[in-house]
């Protein structure tokens, strides 16, 4: 992810000019609003955040994890790829993945959906995100209640893909770790998975 917005207006690609941030920041309905929106813009606190060019290891963690979890989802859930999700009426992040409750989509032109319809939020580090990714958004992903989330990091001589996996305490509101995987994702939370993590060596 890049930088955040500030009082500074930046230029849009169609105007030349976004509008003035106002002065609390943006809500959840300026931010569907907004024409001309770079790709994957995440708003946080009220600030618009933008996504910066993603490394290869990126891209092929994502590739892995969602066919993973696309093999063996039930029916009762849906996964998604960078999809905006409302978390309270100023912060709408993307997880690069999630998994959702199946009623939970109702269209395919479908741009958001709710805290409440999510099971499992995905994030893969990278060195521009990486106190977001760690810090901002499993606090707010908690705090909401989504009740499982994976951070993905590289690690090693070789790049490899390490993921911690988190379930929420649901009185503390807070994520505790249950596991770190290195070279197999094997769960069965929130529905049986496993995923050969030395798979992304030959995508």
């Amino acid at each position: 992810m890049g930088g955040t917005m500030t009082a500074e207006p930046l230029p849009s690609a169609s105007t030349g000019r976004w509008p003035m941030p106002p002065q609390d920041g943006y809500t959840v309905d300026d931010f569907f609003s907004l024409p001309d929106l770079p790709p994957h813009t995440e708003l946080i606190d009220g600030s618009l955040v933008f996504v910066s060019p993603q490394r290869n290891f990126h891209s092929l963690t994502l590739y892995l994890l969602e066919h993973g979890l696309r093999t063996t989802v039930p029916e009762r859930y849906r996964v998604r790829r960078e999809m905006a999700v409302v978390l309270t009426d100023r912060t709408a992040p993307e997880p690069d993945l999630c998994v959702l409750r199946a009623e939970a989509v109702r269209s395919r032109r479908q741009a958001r959906f709710e805290a409440e319809d999510v099971v499992l939020a995905v994030e893969v580090v990278s060195p521009e995100s990486e106190e977001r990714d760690r810090d901002t958004k499993p606090h707010k992903y908690a705090r909401v209640g989504i009740p499982h989330f994976w951070r993905v990091e590289m690690t090693g001589e070789e790049d490899d893909p390490v993921v911690y996996v988190y379930e929420l305490d649901a009185v503390t509101r807070s994520y505790v770790v249950t596991g770190i995987h290195h070279d197999r994702l094997k769960l069965t939370v929130p529905f049986g998975i496993d995923i050969d993590l030395t798979a992304i060596d030959r995508l």
